[in-house]
């Protein structure tokens, strides 16, 4: 069954543990909330299926509208409801970030930036030093009033857990599946106002799954070269989200051919956050050529943030951008991605 006590703890980092690579690692992190509780994240950084090193991305400037829906900072834990339009994370559905930037690395090596822990200590060194708002989204476990923890030693024992990937597992782990219930990193920079995020899976994992169950679907799982399981020849590289003049306004979203060869556009679609979604014209598009689609039949792009995404004869999601209310706030802009 899915995540049990799925949410997302905001709080402050003063300390980090690593476990080196024995056993099932974890990089551990001691946080506490602006009421002065402590926490524990427990954040894997090998798997226990293979193969082992975990697949990893980092967005360095992260711009998505689920920003806007985080508790405030330092509030500690606030259970999340799977679903979209809230913090909850799906790495398939959610357009956080894009697949083919997914890279592996090992938990724990000698020397310096080479491994899992290393770069994780980057940011988190980071996050204690400023100090920053830091949100771990995942599954809670305790609070256990007479048990410390394990690891720093408060009481009550109390933290978080499966800040990784939860769809698309194969083995015992399938039971954990589910959607909207991915877990992440988030640290703001109140300094700069900018947003790190990182976002772990483990290679044994699906990336096209149901829309219910989060389970894998028959015959898409990945290859060791495109988590995507697909090459994607089509993309999404700019919209305008928020046309001069008044409503109904010709929003529109331009769509790139990257391969070497046309690309039959017939069947594909392109799908707005509520999953409204619009036909791309039948026909050919030529190898680096653009197309320019005009919005319609239900299809809308808010101007509170938003996403678009790209889906293939099959249904599959092929690409997926997001866009925040403050990037759709000028009239006229064109967005790109």
């Amino acid at each position: 069954m899915p995540l049990k006590n799925y949410g997302v703890l905001a709080a402050t980092a003063v300390d980090r543990r690593r476990e080196g690579a024995t056993d099932t690692p974890h990089y551990q992190i001691h946080l506490r909330d602006a009421h002065g509780t402590d926490y524990r994240a427990a954040v894997n950084v090998q798997s226990q299926q293979a193969p082992s090193d975990l697949l990893y991305v980092v967005v360095d400037d992260f711009r998505h509208p689920l920003t806007a829906q985080l508790p405030d900072a330092g509030s500690g834990w606030t259970d999340l409801s799977s679903k979209p339009g809230t913090a909850s994370l799906d790495f398939i559905r959610g357009n956080l970030f894009d697949p083919a930037a997914l890279r592996t690395l090992p938990p724990d090596l000698p020397g310096a930036d080479n491994d899992l822990a290393d770069l994780l200590d980057h940011y988190v060194q980071r996050a204690i030093a400023d100090p920053a708002a830091v949100y771990l989204i995942g599954q809670r476990f305790g609070p256990e009033p007479t048990v410390p923890d394990k690891v720093f030693g408060f009481l009550p024992g109390n933290g978080v857990h499966d800040v990784h990937m939860n769809q698309g597992n194969s083995g015992r782990f399938r039971s954990d599946d589910g959607v909207f219930q991915d877990g992440g990193l988030l640290i703001h920079l109140p300094a700069e106002d900018r947003w790190v995020a990182v976002f772990l899976a483990f290679q044994s994992q699906a990336w096209h799954t149901d829309d219910v169950t989060g389970h894998t679907l028959p015959g898409t799982a990945p290859r060791p070269t495109d988590p995507t399981g697909q090459d994607a020849p089509l993309r999404i590289v700019a919209a305008v989200v928020n046309p001069v003049g008044p409503a109904p306004e010709d929003e529109t979203v331009t769509v790139l051919n990257t391969s070497a060869a046309p690309v039959d556009l017939t069947g594909w679609h392109l799908a707005d956050r509520a999953k409204h979604r619009l036909a791309l014209p039948a026909g050919p598009l030529e190898a680096g050529a653009t197309l320019v689609v005009h919005g319609g039949n239900g299809f809308e792009l808010g101007n509170h943030g938003g996403s678009i995404t790209l889906l293939d004869p099959s249904g599959l999601k092929v690409h997926g951008v997001a866009y925040t209310a403050r990037q759709a706030a000028a009239e006229g802009r064109t967005i790109t991605f």
